[in-house]
C-alpha cells in the first residue's frame, strides 16, 4: 500500500499511526477511534487500514499485557463479554458487507459525537444496569464495524472496573474483540496488508512507548487532554462528512 502513496503522503501514515498508538496506551483506549477518521481522507477504505490497526493492537496489547494479567477484572470481562462479543461479531459481517461510503458516514458520524462530548466535557454515563447493557451491546457492534466503540464500553467499565485495574482489564477486551474481527477477515479472505503493518509497526510502537510514558500525565489532565482532542474530532468528522455528502 505505501508503495502507492508519495513521500508526503507515507510520512503522513508514519505519523497517523504514532498518534493511534499514542493514544491507545495514553489513554488506554481510543487509537482507532481517534486515528481511523484521519486516515480516511489518505485512503477512504476502511478495510485498508483496520487489519494493520488490528495487527498492532494485538502485538502491544499482548506484550504490554506478558506480565499484567494478574491485574485484569476477570469476573467484569467475562460478564460484559456476553453483552459485547454477539453485536461485535454482527458488526464484523457488517463491516465486510457495507459499502464504503455507509461505513465512512457511519465512522465519521460516531467520531463526531464522541468529539462534541468531550469538546463540552461531558461525559457518557450510566447509572442504571439496563444502561450498562445497552451501552456494552451498543460499543460492541460499533467495535465490531470499525473499531470505534471503545468509549462507549468504557463509560461502563470505568463504574464497575476499579482505576487501577481499568487499563489492563481493557487490553484484554481488546485483544478479544481485535482477534474475532482478525478471524473473520481471515474466513472471508480479507486483505490483511500483514507487511504494510510491519512497515508501519516502528511509527506505532514509537507512539506505544510515548503513551507508556505519558499515561499517568494524562490521567492527572483527562478533562483538557479529551476537549482538545474532541476539538479535533468535531473539525475532522464535520470535513470527513462535509466531502462524501
Amino acid at each position: 500500500m505505501l508503495l502507492d502513496f508519495g513521500i508526503f503522503q507515507t510520512v503522513l501514515a508514519i505519523l497517523l499511526f504514532i498518534w493511534a498508538g499514542f493514544v491507545r496506551t495514553g489513554l488506554g483506549f481510543g487509537g482507532a477511534a481517534l486515528g481511523l477518521p484521519l486516515m480516511l481522507f489518505l485512503n477512504n477504505d476502511p478495510l485498508l487500514w483496520l487489519p494493520m490497526i488490528s495487527v498492532h493492537l494485538l502485538l502491544f496489547s499482548g506484550m504490554t499485557l506478558r506480565t499484567r494479567l494478574h491485574n485484569v477484572d476477570w469476573k467484569y470481562l467475562r460478564y460484559s463479554a456476553f453483552y459485547i462479543i454477539p453485536p461485535a461479531i454482527i458488526g464484523v459481517f457488517g463491516l465486510v458487507n457495507l459499502p464504503t461510503l455507509w461505513l465512512n458516514i457511519f465512522i465519521y458520524s460516531i467520531t463526531l459525537f464522541y468529539g462534541f462530548i468531550w469538546l463540552l466535557n461531558r461525559t457518557i454515563e450510566s447509572n442504571h444496569p439496563w444502561v450498562d447493557k445497552v451501552l456494552l451491546m451498543l460499543g460492541g457492534y460499533v467495535a465490531g464495524t470499525s473499531l470505534t466503540g471503545a468509549p462507549l464500553m468504557v463509560a461502563v467499565y470505568m463504574r464497575n472496573v476499579s482505576k487501577e485495574k481499568l487499563r489492563d482489564t481493557l487490553f484484554v477486551l481488546w485483544f478479544v474483540l481485535v482477534s474475532i474481527k482478525m478471524t473473520t477477515f481471515v474466513a472471508l479472505s480479507v486483505e490483511l496488508h500483514f507487511v504494510t503493518a510491519l512497515l508501519l509497526l516502528p511509527g506505532a510502537a514509537v507512539g506505544h512507548v510515548l503513551g507508556l510514558k505519558t499515561h499517568d500525565l494524562i490521567m492527572r489532565n483527562d478533562l483538557l487532554f479529551k476537549r482538545w482532542v474532541g476539538g479535533g474530532l468535531v473539525l475532522v468528522s464535520s470535513l470527513g462528512l462535509w466531502a462524501l455528502l
